[in-house]
């Protein structure tokens, strides 16, 4: 038996037991990160360096890739770094680390994804007060409560978290530290103050849900009276997008913590936290170029110009 004063380093699940397998591991991993950086590298350099992008949806989107970089750096260079090295230990500062930064980001970019929601909404059904409702001072605080939102989330949280006695060993049966393994390592009933923490931050997100179904329900309904084709399609173009990304972070999500006790085990468990954690950030840059010929545009004028 521990406490947390004698803990001074955690030990992962690695992802397999020979050599081979935690080689390719790293490979896969380190193709997914490249592929992270880069994408989103490009949204954000893009964004910055094109005039004609400088409007409050690639605001936002510039914000959403930063945060997208932060999520998945905060966790696959470790992981990569245990494969790569055949070991599984993390610091206790670097495990509370972790989870700040995770913490962070993740409410961070689900407060945006709610913001870029009710950007949405109101270039669709209420385009004549877009200039007005989303102003450059208004999208600078918009963005900037999110942040400030993610900060302040992750430093209760953190903190709440790393101040239990942990006397339950030091295993984390995950490929990255997070709060519902940690809480598993504790041996007092002061865990439930950051059960009930987390209850709070499931209605907050819960709340966020239900703002972005209102706000598309109203948008397919103002989309679908449009009389043009034309008009129907531009206006899905920049909807979808949006759209997917929000499935894609809730229902990983879903599946990461809402899966039944029953189904749940280590391994089920890594592969999930994979997908809810690596894939979003890999993947979100993909799906917002992809129907959006503006950006393709820009990202290929900055691409040549730069081979030029």
């Amino acid at each position: 038996m521990s406490n947390s004063s004698s803990i001074t380093q955690f030990l992962f699940l690695p992802f397999a037991d020979t050599w081979e397998l935690q080689l390719l591991h790293f490979w896969l991993f380190l193709g997914i990160y490249l592929a992270a950086f880069l994408g989103n590298g490009l949204i954000i350099t893009t964004i910055a360096c094109d005039q004609h992008l400088h409007t409050p949806m690639y605001f936002f989107l510039l914000n959403l890739s930063l945060l997208d970089l932060g999520v998945i750096s905060t966790t696959l260079p470790k992981s990569m770094a245990n494969s790569l090295w055949n070991t599984r230990v993390i610091s206790y500062t670097g495990c509370a680390a972790q989870v700040f930064f995770s913490f962070f980001c993740g409410t961070a970019e689900y407060c945006l994804l709610t913001v870029m929601a009710y950007d949405r909404y109101v270039a669709i059904c209420k385009p004549l007060h877009y200039g007005t409702l989303l102003g450059s001072r208004a999208c600078v605080h918009m963005a900037a409560a999110a942040w400030a939102t993610g900060f302040l989330n992750a430093l209760l949280h953190t903190a709440n978290t790393f101040s239990l006695p942990l006397c339950e060993g030091n295993a984390v049966s995950q490929f990255f530290c997070e709060i519902p393994q940690i809480l598993k390592l504790s041996c007092s009933h002061a865990y439930l103050r950051e059960l009930g923490l987390l209850m709070f931050s499931a209605v907050f997100f819960e709340g966020c849900f239900v703002f972005i179904v209102v706000s598309y329900v109203q948008i397919f309904r103002a989309v679908l009276r449009i009389p043009s084709e034309q008009g129907r399609h531009k206006a899905f173009s920049t909807c979808l997008p949006h759209l997917a990304v929000v499935s894609l972070f809730v229902i990983t999500g879903m599946l990461a913590y809402l899966k039944p006790p029953p189904i749940s085990s280590p391994r089920l468990d890594l592969v999930v936290a994979v997908l809810y954690l690596v894939v979003p950030p890999a993947v979100n840059p993909l799906i917002y170029s992809m129907r959006n010929q503006e950006l393709q545009d820009s990202v290929w004028k900055l691409i040549t110009g730069c081979f030029q």
